[in-house]
């Protein structure tokens, strides 16, 4: 673990491709997250390019609403190498803008990228980084990271355990 930088491997008993697949499903999210923080997913359209925005029903204790919605940016979007998605804080009215129906995402700055790397026709390496160097000084206020090291192997965990379902 570097700074501002944790990362977490292992090897997954199936392609990249369908390891890669079950990361562009939003609706795969929960299961595969390790925080247990991640709900529903919102939007559930596959993710499919850079740029993309997929929303998740959250829940944490220490939220003010405890259930809350998280925007996440698709940050990179290389089939079946690496996907990265950056978090944004829930869609929010902001005052004075005209239309009181448009909202903004403010995105905090972390992210989360799996980087995948064939072993061969039935194996791949996975690495999850969550990456915390682009915070902006508005959220340094928050302990980074939130949770132990010990969410990633769990999420890797999860992954590979749907990866590997027959």
């Amino acid at each position: 673990m570097t700074e501002e930088t944790m990362a977490a491997t292992t090897v997954i008993n199936a392609p990249a491709a369908r390891v890669f697949d079950l990361l562009a499903d939003p609706a795969t999210h929960t299961a595969i997250d390790g925080t247990g923080w991640v709900r529903q997913p919102v939007d559930r359209d596959p993710l499919t390019r850079t740029g993309q925005i997929f929303r998740m029903g959250m829940y944490h204790d220490n939220h003010p609403t405890k259930h809350y919605e998280m925007s996440n940016r698709v940050e990179v979007f290389e089939r079946p190498r690496a996907i990265a998605w950056q978090p944004g804080a829930e869609p929010r009215y902001i005052p004075g803008h005209p239309d009181p129906e448009d909202t903004a995402v403010d995105y905090g700055g972390w992210i989360w990228r799996y980087d995948l790397e064939p072993v061969d026709d039935t194996r791949t390496g996975v690495t999850l980084t969550y990456d915390w160097s682009r915070v902006s000084p508005h959220y340094r206020d928050i302990e980074f990271p939130p949770f132990e090291r010990q969410h990633l192997d769990n999420s890797l965990k999860h992954l590979a355990e749907l990866a590997e379902r027959p």
